[in-house]
């Protein structure tokens, strides 16, 4: 599965929320776009390339459906990130967060909580 970019990955985010769409849906569905119609095409196009997604024929238009979900593609680049930034230790990513202050005592404990409970 190949990585994908900030394009890929915000055309891609839409396409999960609407469940696939068309060119002009899944542009309409990025909040506050201004990228232009011919070049969402175009990275549609590339996350068809990548088989991301794929194209169903409607009469003369395209929709393009997810091929793998969020949860799959979110799994497989954490663990890379994990991997690559963090010696394959969880542990060392939080307490990276805690230090840089971007994970509070509350939010700890509450993953804790989720931990100790089994929940998501």
């Amino acid at each position: 599965m190949e990585k994908l970019t900030i394009q890929e990955e915000e055309a891609m985010l839409s396409i999960w929320q609407l469940n696939g769409g068309f060119i002009k849906e899944i542009l309409d569905n990025i909040k506050g776009s201004t990228v232009p119609y011919t070049t969402l095409a175009s990275t549609v196009k590339n996350l068809e390339r990548k088989a991301y997604v794929k194209a169903v024929k409607y009469a003369n238009a395209k929709r393009y459906e997810p091929l793998i979900s969020e949860q799959e593609y979110k799994a497989k680049f954490m663990n890379g990130f994990v991997g690559d930034y963090f010696r394959n230790s969880y542990k060392e990513m939080v307490s990276f967060f805690v230090k840089e202050e971007k994970l509070s005592a509350s939010e700890l404990e509450e993953i804790m909580n989720m931990i100790k409970n089994g929940k998501s």
